[in-house]
């Protein structure tokens, strides 16, 4: 294998050739020949000095920090995550193929997923397979582009051929202007952070790609189709924010689900090379709900692996932290450490809060707070001067706020800043709220400012998380819970200049929670009122229902709206995945299975589709003698119209009348549908597909 300086040498040697051989057929008058092979040389130069600053940019990973700490190289460490299509599971490197029932490949792909779930670790990895050779050789070009970039362009002008060379200097240097002749992929990254209009009805149409207009123009005629038709687009974002796109322009949608529970093992064992040390720190992630559940998100295995590889360095029999709230408490810790030793001077076995220190992290969580309460995840260098943050002092905490230069492509000089994960956000917005209440008395989450007790500042938190339309306040309100405990305030004393609430509020607000699980109809709110709960380390509906359970028989008509909940919730959140659902179990009645399906029933369903590496997993449903009838047939089919793994259906001893015949008969002809075995009385009068 040659060196890199022989590379060189050899690159160096084919250049000087090229000319040679360029001012030969010029000498020749074969103008048209030249020209043709100057074309392709220049392009061919350029896709390699493309590459090989693709290479050097995009082969390390800072996990969770920019520009901070160690990078780990990105091949090390990295674990597949498969976007999921409606209709199947796909590779990244085949996302541009064309889908079943077309011929043409995709154009436009738009990829879902929530923050830190690993979109752009999925760009990053398929930039560099590119860039070394071991995929999508078809390209020639890829263009990557971040919305958080776009952003700081919002007042420029360019054509479609100036931003590229402008962003991309490479192309300027070889002399590409008609990109037609390329196979390019552009790739956007985070449109839920974007700030430009893209106003695809009212914008301009432009088709010119040498046509001055503003970058908002032309991202919609990009993505519209009308620029550059034969380029590539893959465009990555939150849920929330891909219907800014219209469905006209977008060929296939994707989303990246995390990791599944072998997925988070596989990169735990990845990350330490001491196998007994990632053995317990697997099983204690195993053993806690909370942080198992979490761990799905690839950005929180970095932030759990971060805090217990710390708390395993300080003392083997450590007590590793169980919850969410136990878990970045210590996390701040970790990253304040680090702060202090490295640009204080401190020891590490000096304390942890400062006068300095203080001010610093709770600047730092009013603006998260103040933030999250506008939905704004990135922040400007304006907004900061606003609020009084030294720049450099925020720095300091690499961890928990990154800073984020806008000059890696020649873009601007403007600095852009965001919290390292939205989950520290909604932290460190809950610890200002906590420390602000306890140190002053002030509840910053009521309207009108002023005094208040324990009581009020809790169950407001509780209230504006169920109000909130999108949940953007459910892990600020299980935070905020959690920091009631003084086993969590403990960690925080320097902080906070006095412990806070007594048993008895604990108390008062476990009830409170109960009885807004109780009038709450939402499974999703139901859901994370539980997740308060194991916040305040209070298990007694779930007890309940575990004793049900562990009994053996069915519940019969004998569950509270509240228990009911708290089934969903640990079926739900059960590390056991389940071959067979047999509603007998539970409660055998049209009311046990409506009340069900649409959580548990169908949640198995789509996470083993989705997650499981055998193709020839399947799931059954036991459903005989529950006296379902056409309305269950209903529920059913939307079973099997969605994405599913369910090959055998028992509905013997049911009477589903003649109307849950046909409903049904509907949900077997869907292509989803992939059933294999059905018991019933009725099976002759069904239509299959």
């Amino acid at each position: 294998m040659e060196s890199e300086e022989e590379e060189e040498q050899r690159k160096s040697n084919g250049d000087a050739f090229m000319k040679l051989t360029l001012n030969f057929l010029r000498n020749m008058k074969q103008e048209q020949l030249a020209d043709s092979l100057q074309s392709k040389t220049l392009a061919a130069i350029c896709q390699r000095k493309l590459k090989s600053r693709m290479k050097n940019t995009f082969q390390s990973l800072f996990e969770g920090i920019a520009r901070a700490g160690n990078p780990t190289l990105l091949s090390r460490i990295y674990t597949e995550l498969y976007p999921t299509s409606s209709e199947t599971t796909i590779r990244s490197e085949d996302i541009f193929k064309p889908i079943l029932g077309r011929d043409e490949p995709v154009r436009t792909l738009v990829t879902k997923g929530v923050a830190g779930i690993g979109k752009t670790v999925l760009t990053q990895k398929y930039i560099l397979d590119w860039a070394e050779d071991k995929a999508n050789h078809s390209i020639q070009f890829i263009f990557p582009f971040t919305f958080r970039e776009l952003n700081l362009l919002k007042a420029k002008k360019y054509s479609l051929v100036e931003l590229l060379h402008h962003v991309f200097t490479e192309t300027k240097e070889a002399g590409i202007c008609r990109f037609e002749k390329f196979q390019v992929v552009f790739i956007f990254d985070g449109l839920d952070e974007c700030r430009l209009p893209l106003d695809f009805h009212k914008n301009e149409i432009l088709t010119d790609v040498t046509e001055s207009t503003s970058v908002d123009v032309l991202l919609t005629n990009l993505i519209g189709g009308k620029l550059l038709p034969s380029a590539r687009l893959w465009i990555t974002t939150r849920p929330a924010a891909a219907s800014q796109i219209p469905p006209e322009c977008v060929d296939m949608v994707t989303e990246v689900r995390g990791f599944s529970d072998p997925q988070k093992e596989e990169y735990f064992r990845k990350r330490y090379s001491d196998e007994e040390q990632a053995k317990r720190i697997i099983s204690h992630i195993e053993a806690s709900r909370s942080l198992h559940i979490m761990c799905h998100i690839p950005v929180f295995c970095w932030i759990t692996a971060t805090v217990l590889d710390q708390v395993l360095k300080t003392t083997e029999r450590a007590e590793l932290p169980k919850t969410l709230t136990e878990m970045y408490i210590h996390f701040l810790v970790v990253q304040t450490k680090q702060g202090n030793v490295k640009y204080h001077s401190s020891a590490a076995t000096d304390p942890v809060w400062y006068t300095e220190t203080n001010k610093i992290i709770l600047t730092l969580g009013k603006l998260a707070f103040e933030q999250l309460e506008k939905g704004n995840l990135i922040f400007y260098e304006a907004d900061l001067k606003e609020r009084g943050i030294d720049i450099k002092s925020a720095s300091v905490y690499s961890g928990l706020f990154t800073e984020i230069f806008k000059d890696a492509h020649g873009l601007n000089k403007d600095k852009v800043f965001c919290f390292v994960h939205l989950s520290v956000q909604e932290f460190l917005a809950a610890l200002y709220v906590y420390v602000t209440f306890i140190n002053t008395g002030v509840n910053k989450l009521r309207r009108r400012r002023g005094r208040s007790n324990f009581k009020h500042l809790y169950q407001s938190a509780v209230d504006k998380a169920l109000a909130s339309p999108n949940g953007h306040l459910d892990l600020f309100a299980r935070f905020l819970l959690g920091l009631s405990l003084e086993t969590n305030q403990t960690l925080l004393r320097g902080l906070l200049k006095t412990t806070g609430s007594k048993q008895e509020v604990k108390e008062m607000l476990v009830q409170y929670i109960k009885k807004k699980i109780r009038d709450n109809p939402s499974p999703e709110k139901s859901i994370n009122l539980f997740h308060c709960l194991n916040e305040l380390n209070d298990h007694s509906l779930e007890k309940e229902i575990q004793q049900y359970l562990s009994s053996g028989s069915s519940f019969g008509n004998q569950l509270s709206p509240s228990q009911w909940s708290a089934l969903v919730f640990i079926l739900l959140s059960s590390q056991k995945d389940l071959d067979v659902f047999d509603l007998r179990k539970f409660f055998a009645s049209e009311e046990g299975f409506l009340r069900l399906l649409p959580h548990k029933m169908l949640h198995f369903c789509c996470r083993k589709q989705g997650n499981t590496s055998h193709s020839n997993y399947y799931f059954f449903f036991r459903l005989s003698g529950c006296n379902l009838s056409s309305k269950s047939a209903e529920a059913l089919a939307s079973v099997l119209t969605s994405k599913n793994s369910l090959r055998e259906l028992d509905l013997s001893n049911n009477d589903l009348q003649d109307i849950g015949v046909k409903v049904l008969s509907c949900g077997l002809r869907s292509l989803h549908c992939k059933l294999e075995s059905l018991w019933s009385v009725f099976a002759d009068r069904l239509t299959f597909k």
